[in-house]
């Protein structure tokens, strides 16, 4: 029934807005890399066992292979590594509001590197109305406010690099017609192949004791953050359609800021809301769903 998309989708935006807590606490136990790299490792293990456990197989082919490496890249390597180091100087709240900027992003690249999508006023006005609230959000009339400007340019940086990344998929993964559970089990795999060497001669491979809040962070960062999370997006996909599913971006400030302010006692700027709710408003018009909704209404 396509109803049961709602049960797969609640638990999907918690985890999702949930793994900025997370990255929070297991940098308490590990490095930045260090994080990134073990919520890929075991977020690959969960979706592997996810993955056999349904009688389907990992890929044969190389080629295969390479592209889900890209994808592993700009998807999971790169960005995981990002949001954890500049959570070590700026707020949670902030690194789930600047992630909401991945639709402008994910539009830019569309428009200029592969060239698969006309652009369009609607999508131009979103662009815009994302980067005001980038600015608001930042409170950038103070500066930076109180966040580092390396943790700002290492949370955009993410952003881009998800930017860069969906559109790769849709032309080379995609057509590919792997099963869902294949390509993430790959495209996590490959981020953790990635990441060791990194992780293994970039400095230390724990910076403190774990703890069972820190090491147990990590583990639920890994297993449902980064892989039994991508089990669920697929299930809505695939019963209430990539649109629905798609808006699950919009739930992790809203979560994320609840954890943050509650449970991390970050405090919260009255601009950062603000800049929030323009932010989403620009991601929701970039992604042309206005144009979408007044088609459907005609």
């Amino acid at each position: 029934m396509r109803d049961n998309w709602v049960i797969k989708f609640i638990p999907l935006a918690l985890i999702w807005g949930s793994s900025f807590f997370f990255i929070e606490l297991s940098l308490e136990w590990t490095t930045a890399v260090g994080v990134a790299f073990w919520r890929t490792a075991l977020g690959a293990l969960a979706m592997i066992i996810i993955t056999y456990s349904l009688g389907l197989r990992l890929p044969g082919k190389a080629k295969q292979w390479l592209h889900l490496l890209v994808a592993g890249f700009f998807m999971s390597a790169f960005p995981f590594t990002m949001y954890a180091f500049a959570q070590q100087y700026t707020t949670s709240i902030l690194a789930a509001i600047l992630n909401a900027t991945t639709p402008m992003f994910t539009l830019l690249a569309t428009f200029t590197l592969f060239r698969a999508q006309k652009q369009n006023p609607t999508a131009i006005i979103g662009l815009l109305v994302g980067l005001v609230g980038v600015g608001i959000t930042l409170g950038i009339w103070r500066g930076f406010g109180e966040s580092e400007p390396i943790a700002i340019l290492a949370l955009l940086a993410a952003s881009i690099s998800y930017g860069i990344g969906t559109p790769y998929i849709r032309k080379y993964v995609t057509p590919m017609k792997l099963p869902a559970t294949v390509t993430a089990s790959v495209q996590v795999l490959t981020s953790a192949v990635i990441l060791l060497p990194v992780y293994l001669f970039t400095g230390p491979l724990f910076v403190a004791e774990p703890t069972v809040q820190s090491a147990g962070a990590l583990v639920l960062l890994g297993v449902l953050g980064s892989g039994i999370s991508y089990w669920l997006f697929h299930q809505v996909v695939a019963t209430a359609g990539s649109a629905v599913a798609a808006t699950v971006t919009y739930t992790n400030p809203v979560i994320a800021t609840v954890w943050g302010v509650l449970l991390l006692g970050e405090g919260l700027h009255w601009y950062e809301p603000v800049g929030a709710i323009l932010v989403l408003t620009g991601a929701f018009f970039a992604q042309g769903r206005r144009l979408k909704l007044l088609r459907q209404k005609t």
